[in-house]
């Protein structure tokens, strides 16, 4: 039998990608606590390039099916602005907080629909452009929040950067998902972003000292890899499958609470009250451009609903 025979309740989706969240907002935490010891590209070397043997291992089938020129190159696209994305999201963790990270990277949400605007001509929602100026203000209340006045890191502005190349990368996934098998597309994109990460590590970085890794840099590498990368991943797709979009958004956001959690918990990481301050903008702010435009639109489809019903009343009525 199916998951469609057992009528999976909707709750469940749900749960996969809260739990999807989870494991990200600790691999926020993860970085934070690797970084120091392993540079931002050798990182994402790792990490994607063996996230794609993994998942090319399990997937190898349909790698054999369906790989061919036009998946390589789309995901040879995906898999740059992948590596740009976390590669810079990676190098703002050095200068920054784990919960500042956490909650700026969540930007995205707020800027895929201005992206979408220049890319499709279709105007951002008065909502969207809400959301926006909460997202500000929330930002301008986390630049406050540091003991030296009003400013913003330079690992803060690499993170807000990295949250650039992910809304263009959703944007690129979702155009090129309409033509093309989106798991062949995830491990060419991985690989990709893996094999980016390792070159620019070697040209860049000096290379880490790997006999010296103690056991616990070797399973945040892991977990980075086989949890925050494939088991995410999976996670989120069949959760992003079987709920509403905007609904799904407002879940995933959930990332940069768990990590401003984790950060707390672990790092013992202490945001002053006016860095709480903005991250409340900020998640309103998401909260505003995701959950109320659905919401008003079940409430004009209702009303739709309610007044094409009195409309056929009106109409037996008259043929009476």
């Amino acid at each position: 039998m199916g998951l469609k025979s057992l009528h999976t309740p909707s709750w469940f989706y749900k749960a996969l990608m809260i739990l999807a969240t989870a494991i990200w907002g600790l691999g926020t935490v993860v970085i934070k606590s690797t970084v120091d010891e392993v540079s931002p590209a050798w990182i994402v070397g790792f990490r994607f390039l063996v996230a794609g043997i993994i998942l090319g291992t399990v997937v190898v089938t349909k790698m054999i099916k369906r790989l061919d020129g036009a998946h390589l190159k789309g995901g040879a696209v995906l898999g740059l602005l992948l590596f740009l994305s976390y590669e810079t999201n990676t190098l703002g963790l050095s200068d920054t907080t784990a919960s500042n990270s956490a909650f700026l990277t969540t930007f995205y949400v707020v800027i895929i629909p201005f992206l979408n605007w220049v890319v499709t001509r279709v105007a951002p929602t008065k909502f969207t452009i809400i959301a926006a100026l909460l997202c500000m203000i929330g930002l301008g209340f986390v630049a406050y929040g540091g003991s030296e006045g009003f400013s913003l890191r330079f690992g803060d502005l690499v993170t807000l950067l990295s949250a650039f190349f992910l809304s263009l990368h959703v944007i690129m996934t979702a155009r090129l998902s309409l033509e093309h098998s989106v798991t062949v597309l995830t491990v060419v994109q991985f690989l990709v972003a893996g094999l980016l990460g390792i070159a620019f590590g070697l040209a860049t970085e000096p290379l880490p000292d790997f006999a010296s890794f103690g056991a616990d840099t070797w399973i945040s590498l892991i977990y980075l890899a086989v949890f925050a990368s494939c088991i995410a991943l999976l996670l989120q797709n069949l959760g992003v499958a079987h709920t509403e979009p905007a609904q799904a958004s407002l879940f995933l956001s959930l990332e940069s609470v768990f990590g401003v959690l984790f950060a707390v918990l672990i790092l013992s990481e202490m945001p002053s009250v006016a860095t709480y301050i903005g991250f409340a903008f900020i998640f309103g702010g998401i909260i505003f451009s995701e959950y109320i435009p659905l919401r008003v639109e079940r409430k004009n489809a209702l009303r739709r609903a309610q007044s094409a019903l009195r409309e056929i009343e009106r109409s037996d009525a008259s043929m009476r």
